[in-house]
């Protein structure tokens, strides 16, 4: 029905009927503007005639870019002379109406020429942008400078330099700059959405909390901050409980990483750690509630650096090649038990690089089974490890149940590797 309607008027009749309905929405957003006491520029009649204008010019002017300009010039001139006699009343003054304007004139140009879908998405912008504005200055108030620039590096990681790496493999070792750098944005976006998380809940949700998202951004880092806090003798459950959860969500975090570079490798790999996660998680929860006897310590949040320093990122992608190069080597020289060698060792320091390693090399230089297995060994022996962290940091009941709970998991984890 609606289409038959629209077949009955020319095209030019419901274009214009767009733009001064678009036109329209932002005069009435500018009139509750002026209902505030504020002086603004324009209303629900300036707007549609400034839509209007800018259709009518692009229309003459066959959608000539510089005819088209040349309008703008003009309407900018409007703009600049309101803007001036806004600053004879007041000492500082906004200039966002005056921007809309020209928006607007733009909008009515983009209909014309039949953007529709564009201008509709810019007029919704443009009143989202206006109708939000106490909200969005006050982010200046809750963000960080710190933050801001953290979130221009992790532009500048994926926007700026990634497309400017080459996608080609050197050498025998198969190095390849582009999945390198990739693996290095895909470890850091990880973990840069569980700092960002970790920023907002700012300790609300208690221990249990900040050690899911902890174990999401590193679950070594987590186990050591809470065993620190630990160590004053207060819930020894509920510590001992979260950093067990931590761990478990590392092999969720682990999936998640693999299966973005190698199916064929994350599906041998989910059956063994989706147990392993599910026995972290499940178990850590039922652990972490049971009764102290005690009265509860407040709740922290886990402090975890912001995971987006440059030097951090070449500093990866630095052990990420020489893993790739060390596990090509031991594949090579030492057959399959240097692999599982060399994964126990990487086990007791970062496991992430020599994951992604694997997950580079697995299905090439590298069987399916024997990387699976190597990846099984080295979070394996993480885990052991974190928990003899926990033991050295905790001291108390916090620690030895961490031990016992993580050497527990970490043995589990090796129960996989006899079944290969």
């Amino acid at each position: 029905m609606s289409n038959h309607l629209l077949s009955l008027l020319p095209v030019d009749a419901y274009q214009m009927l767009l733009v001064l309905f678009l036109s329209f929405l932002i005069g009435l957003e500018r009139e509750e503007t002026k209902r505030g006491g504020k002086k603004v520029f324009g209303g629900v009649r300036t707007f549609p005639l400034l839509g209007l204008l800018g259709y009518v010019v692009a229309l003459l002017g066959h959608d000539n870019s510089v005819v088209l300009l040349l309008g703008l010039m003009v309407v900018g001139a409007f703009m600049v002379v309101s803007y001036w006699h806004k600053l004879q009343g007041a000492n500082e003054a906004g200039i966002t109406t005056e921007i809309t304007g020209l928006l607007i004139y733009l909008v009515g140009a983009l209909v014309h020429a039949g953007f529709l879908w564009f201008a509709g998405a810019l007029v919704v912008a443009s009143l989202l942008l206006l109708e939000f504005k106490v909200a969005l200055e006050g982010l200046t108030e809750r963000i960080a400078p710190e933050e801001t620039i953290a979130f221009t590096k992790f532009l500048l990681l994926t926007g700026v330099i990634l497309p400017m790496v080459q996608n080609h493999e050197y050498t025998s070792f198969r190095i390849n700059p582009f999945k390198t750098w990739l693996v290095v944005v895909a470890v850091s976006g990880i973990s840069y959405a569980s700092y960002l998380l970790l920023k907002l809940v700012k300790g609300r949700g208690g221990i249990y909390l900040s050690a899911v998202l902890g174990g999401v951004y590193s679950s070594t880092i987590t186990t050591v901050v809470l065993a620190k806090r630990a160590a004053g003798g207060h819930n020894p459950h509920e510590y001992s409980g979260s950093i067990l959860t931590a761990s478990g969500l590392m092999y969720l975090r682990i999936m998640g990483l693999v299966w973005m570079f190698n199916a064929p490798l994350a599906r041998s790999l989910t059956p063994a750690f989706g147990v392993l996660a599910a026995l972290g998680i499940v178990g850590g929860w039922f652990w972490h509630r049971l009764p102290d006897g005690q009265e509860a310590e407040a709740p922290a949040a886990t402090q975890a650096e912001n995971p987006l320093e440059l030097g951090t990122a070449f500093l990866f992608a630095i052990l990420f090649l020489a893993i790739l190069v060390a596990t090509h080597l031991a594949l090579t020289y030492l057959g399959k038990g240097g692999i599982y060698s060399l994964a126990a060792l990487m086990g007791v320091t970062d496991v992430d690089p020599f994951i992604m390693g694997m997950t580079h090399e697995a299905g090439a230089t590298a069987p399916l089974q024997v990387a699976a297995i190597g990846i099984l060994i080295a979070a394996a022996c993480n885990n052991l490890v974190k928990g003899c962290y926990a033991f050295s940091f905790a001291h108390g009941k916090a620690g030895r149940w961490s031990l016992a709970l993580l050497g527990g998991l970490g043995v589990a984890g090796l129960v996989p590797v006899f079944w290969a």
